[in-house]
Parts: C-alpha cells; sequence; structure tokens
C-alpha cells in the first residue's frame, strides 16, 4: 500500500514538476502561483478518488456507505481550504504593497482557516467511523492529509515572502 501510494505521488510531483519550474520569474510571481496552486488543486482532485480507491481497501458494502459520505467530506473542506487559498490570492495580488494591517488580517485569516480544516477533520472522523471500521478511517484520514500536504507544500514553496 506504501508502495502504491509512494509511486502515485512521485508521479504526480513530476507531472506537475514542469508548472514549478518557471512559476519564479519576478514580474507576474504572485499571478503565476495562484495559477500553478489552482492547476495542481485541480488536478490533485481528478485523481484523489483513485489514489483514496488504491490506499484505503473497501468491501463493496463499505465502499456503497464510504462514497457518499466521502463527497460531502470534499464539499465541506473545499469549502474551508477555498477560503485559505483565497487568502493566499489576495495576498499574491497584494505581495509588493501589502500594508501592515492587511498583512495582519491575512495573517489571521490563514490561521483560522487551518483551524476550520482541523476542525473539519475532526467533525468527520466518527462519521466515517459510523460507514467503515475506524482502521479504515484512519488510513483515509492518513493518505486525505498527505494529498493536502501536496498542495500545502506547493502554496508555501510558491508564495514569496512579504516584500521580496
Amino acid at each position: 500500500m506504501k508502495l502504491v501510494f509512494s509511486c502515485c505521488v512521485l508521479v504526480f510531483a513530476f507531472a506537475t514538476a514542469d508548472r514549478l519550474a518557471f512559476a519564479q520569474t519576478e514580474t507576474a510571481q504572485g499571478v503565476e502561483a495562484v495559477r500553478d496552486i489552482n492547476l495542481l488543486r485541480r488536478d490533485l482532485r481528478a485523481e484523489k478518488k483513485q489514489l483514496i480507491a488504491m490506499n484505503v481497501p473497501l468491501t463493496e458494502s463499505e465502499a456503497t456507505k464510504f462514497w457518499p459520505v466521502y463527497d460531502q467530506y470534499i464539499a465541506d473542506i473545499t469549502t474551508v481550504y477555498d477560503e485559505f487559498y483565497g487568502s493566499v490570492k489576495e495576498y499574491a495580488a497584494k505581495q509588493k504593497t501589502i500594508t501592515d494591517a492587511e498583512s495582519s488580517a491575512l495573517m489571521k485569516r490563514w490561521s483560522a482557516a487551518l483551524v476550520q480544516i482541523a476542525q473539519m477533520r475532526q467533525k468527520y472522523i466518527p462519521i466515517f467511523e459510523k460507514v467503515i471500521p475506524a482502521k479504515k478511517t484512519a488510513v483515509f484520514m492518513q493518505v486525505d492529509r498527505r494529498l493536502y500536504a501536496l498542495i500545502d507544500l506547493q502554496v508555501v514553496s510558491e508564495t514569496p515572502l512579504l516584500g521580496k
């Protein structure tokens, strides 16, 4: 299972590497970073169900119950992640002219969004445990977090430091 997940992550990383290579031009850095984050999110969403299915072994009965809960979870957590990435987009648009007050407000929005993401995951643990065993729920949560960590890594690596 780890090998399959690792191979998928590596293939995904190499598939997006070309986008990362040219994302650091000085004049349009913020715009390109936002574009690349959006592309990565779209690509990850397209492949995510397959990666989950390959790494979380579900019986037919479990799958019938799991996927509708998964779809609702994704809808809910995507809404929160959209808030987080919205603040990143705002920062990227203002990176050269951002004020102290705007910087403070964005840091607070980022932090609040990250807390909401953690709370959303906590909310869904018992919901998933009602439809699949706890061990499979744990595996799902691990895989899910790793996939979102890919996006988080891209966001961190492509968001320039203030004033840079």
